[in-house]
């Protein structure tokens, strides 16, 4: 039987080698990490992730060839095929902060495969690495070989969540890429064998490594790009008095640029976007490709510029202070259907927010409270590192956030609702019977522009959504920079 182990059960290790034990199950998988709560959560009812469909995979296969465990060596050692699937987070100090990942937990791993592996191994990125990350590993296991051959092979995940799992059973593409060696085909064709197992051939695409480490890299910095482009157009709608979505759907009928990733927003967020462009920029500079790279962040910069625009946007259509006013916060995950908040939009609205000395209710039917403090805790950069390096929950927002049950507990008494994801729950709420609970004058800044904005103004309420054209009220307020 081959043998499969996965280092790291997170957002992309967990389901990616849940749904490739249920489709093989000629195979044993298992997925190892160090975190003790984290593999007892897997092995529970609860799974330590929320994304729609993974329960039923794991349960189909968990104890039969899927297993979950903290004995990493044990099964590094036995494994055929070795995934890494560890934190790849921007530096925060030294050579290249701000931008270049750290590979830290990367290299540990690699030395660890070295120290425990009797047998010949294929060895698979499955983080999202810098271009080059495979042949540095690839040194690290040659000169600590002990007579063990090893394959490197880069493998990365295209996944979005909330379809993660769909995105497993029916992906656009499976890219791998391995060395253009009769070993390194060889070895190609070894994981090729594994996701033909339900993939069509024709979407199992092979490269050379540094093709695949880069494509990676490319494909989210292009998605990045759109919803940036499709933002700064936003503040150009408002403006002038477009409207930002019928822009989008005109823009998107045209079969060259396609509809997706068009929708206005407060703000990308994910774990991947932000630190992608950021190392993307840092390995263009690293190759003299300084006018390559300032493109890429500009990228980041009109992201930020967005989240700041809409606390801007809050606090000067409410008299131009919420010093003390009570915010509710509907959401705080950074996309519906996920429970993740890594680099969510949320974090820095509420930090402004916080800043101008605003009172937070704060609603996700996703999120914890604990989760949400904590977030609110750390600085920027510090939730990719181990849980034990991350602020302890609890020193967020201090007195001035409070987290709730409910879209109702949240707006009682509230002066501003802020609709920060776009959770489907939030279009069917009961916004008149909100709107009497509410301090008047009533606002709602739409962050996702899921709301019916006609409909709430004829209830009552000051509405700015996204891209609209703006209520009368907000056309009178500072002009926001």
């Amino acid at each position: 039987m081959v043998k499969i182990c996965c280092i790291g059960a997170g957002y992309v290790g967990g389901p990616t080698m849940a749904v490739i034990a249920v489709k093989c199950p000629s195979i044993e998988v298992a997925v190892v990490d160090i975190s003790v709560s984290r593999i007892q959560a897997w092995n529970s009812k609860q799974l330590p992730i929320y994304e729609p469909g993974l329960d039923d995979v794991v349960k189909q296969c968990r104890g039969k060839n899927l297993f979950f465990s903290t004995d990493v060596e044990r099964h590094v050692a036995e494994a055929d095929i070795v995934f890494v699937s560890v934190n790849t987070p921007t530096k925060t100090r030294g050579l290249g902060a701000g931008k270049a990942a750290d590979l830290t937990y990367w290299e540990s791993a690699a030395r660890m495969i070295a120290d425990v592996s009797k047998s010949d191994k294929i060895v698979v990125e499955k983080s999202t690495v810098p271009v080059k990350t495979a042949e540095a590993i690839e040194r690290i296991l040659t000169h600590n070989s002990k007579g063990i051959n090893y394959q490197i092979l880069s493998n990365p995940e295209f996944l979005a969540e909330g379809t993660a799992v769909q995105d497993l059973f029916n992906p656009d593409r499976v890219l791998i890429g391995g060395r253009e060696t009769p070993e390194g085909r060889k070895a190609v064709d070894a994981l090729k064998s594994v996701y033909a197992h339900w993939v069509p051939e024709e979407k199992i695409l092979c490269t050379n490594l540094w093709s695949a480490e880069l494509s990676k890299l490319a494909a989210n910095a292009f998605l990045a790009q759109r919803i940036s482009s499709v933002n700064a157009m936003s503040a150009l709608c408002e403006a002038t008095g477009a409207d930002v979505a019928q822009v989008a759907h005109a823009v998107g009928t045209d079969s060259r640029i396609g509809p997706k990733f068009l929708k206005a927003s407060v703000g990308f967020g994910g774990s991947c976007f932000q630190k992608d462009i950021l190392n993307l920029v840092y390995i263009c500079e690293c190759n003299g490709l300084g006018e390559v790279g300032g493109y890429w962040r500009q990228v980041i910069k009109v992201n930020d510029y967005q989240k700041s625009r809409f606390v801007n946007r809050v606090v000067s259509s409410m008299f131009n202070t919420v010093a003390g006013k009570k915010v509710a916060i509907l959401g705080f995950a950074f996309k519906k259907d996920t429970g993740d908040t890594r680099e969510t939009a949320a974090i820095d609205v509420c930090k402004g927010l916080i800043g101008d000395k605003a009172r937070l209710s704060i609603y996700d039917p996703q999120v914890s409270e604990e989760q949400i403090q904590k977030d609110l805790a750390m600085n920027k950069f510090e939730w990719d590192h181990p849980a034990h390096l991350q602020p302890a929950a609890g020193a967020g927002g201090g007195k001035q956030v409070s987290v709730v049950g409910d879209v109702y507990e949240a707006a009682e008494g509230a002066h501003a609702l802020c609709v920060l994801t776009e959770w489907e729950e939030f279009k069917g709420v009961d916004y008149g019977r909100i709107y009497g609970s509410m301090q008047k004058p009533a606002f709602v800044f739409d962050g996702r522009n899921v709301v019916d904005v006609e409909k709430l103004r004829e209830i009552g309420f000051i509405v700015y959504s996204i891209g609209k054209p703006l209520d009368p009220w907000l056309k009178d307020m500072p002009a926001v920079a």
